[in-house]
């Protein structure tokens, strides 16, 4: 009766990372279907096994470790952006344009997370 209350963060942190490795896990999977129809660099589909093997097990390895959530969900990325841009400096440029919408997501969850913590000791949430 008396379980304790998750906090904001706790609760748009969890789903936004799980959403998240869902996304990044079909984006692999994809693009590891496509390799046999492109030729895909031997390295990127490794990587890209492992990361897909990590995001499969993450809801049993980090279901109570957030730092172990985000490690994965960084690794997948990186396994999917680094040997690209590498490959092909072009990408770089939609990359940073990229990077507005990722920042304005990240200010939209630290404001859902202070949202919960505004109402504390008020009895308000």
């Amino acid at each position: 009766m008396n379980a304790p209350v998750q906090r904001g963060w706790d609760k748009v942190e969890y789903w936004s990372s799980y959403f998240l490795l869902a996304v990044l896990g079909s984006v692999i999977l994809t693009r590891l279907g496509f390799a046999t129809v492109w030729s895909v660099p031997t390295l990127d589909i490794v990587l890209g096994s492992i990361a897909l093997l990590l995001i499969l097990a993450s809801p049993w390895i980090a279901r109570r470790r957030r730092a172990l959530r985000i490690a994965i969900v960084v690794y997948a990325a990186a396994t999917q952006l680094v040997p690209m841009s590498i490959r092909h400096p072009a990408i770089l440029l939609p990359l940073l344009g990229a990077l507005i919408p990722v920042a304005i997501t990240i200010w939209a969850l630290v404001a859902l997370s202070r949202k919960g913590r505004a109402g504390q000791g008020t009895g308000r949430t």
